[in-house]
């Protein structure tokens, strides 16, 4: 059983900004990290569940899904997906080289996933 894609964006929203009071073991990096991978989680599923109800074969082509998005929920949508997954999935890999995302570079992208759930819901019905 997996977790749906808002209670994804609900963790990752946690990792980022940590209640008051509580004592997190974690450095800023690392739960910047683990919430981008919660992120971009929460963005797959969604996208599985846009095609799933658009058409289901589509499920099945993981590059292609993204590639074809623009013809079925619009330019702006697609654009927003791409740039999202991209970034996203550049700040789930560990380089030594470099350092870890900055937790307000990864809150934005929350807000933005958190845009694109309700967009991807509101057009694949």
């Amino acid at each position: 059983m997996s977790a749906s894609p808002e209670t994804l964006v609900t963790a990752a929203a946690r990792l980022l900004l940590p209640a008051p009071g509580t004592v997190t073991t974690l450095p800023p990096g690392l739960r910047a990290r683990a919430a981008a991978v919660l992120l971009r989680m929460a963005l797959d599923q969604a996208l599985d569940a846009y095609w799933q109800r658009v058409t289901p074969s589509m499920t099945r082509v993981g590059k292609h899904r993204m590639l074809c998005l623009e013809w079925y929920a619009g330019h702006d949508t697609a654009r927003r997906c791409r740039t999202t997954w991209s970034a996203l999935s550049a700040a789930c890999h560990y380089r030594t080289y470099e350092l870890p995302p900055r937790p307000e570079e990864i809150h934005g992208r929350l807000r933005e996933v958190t845009s694109l759930l309700t967009v991807l819901r509101a057009t694949g019905s």
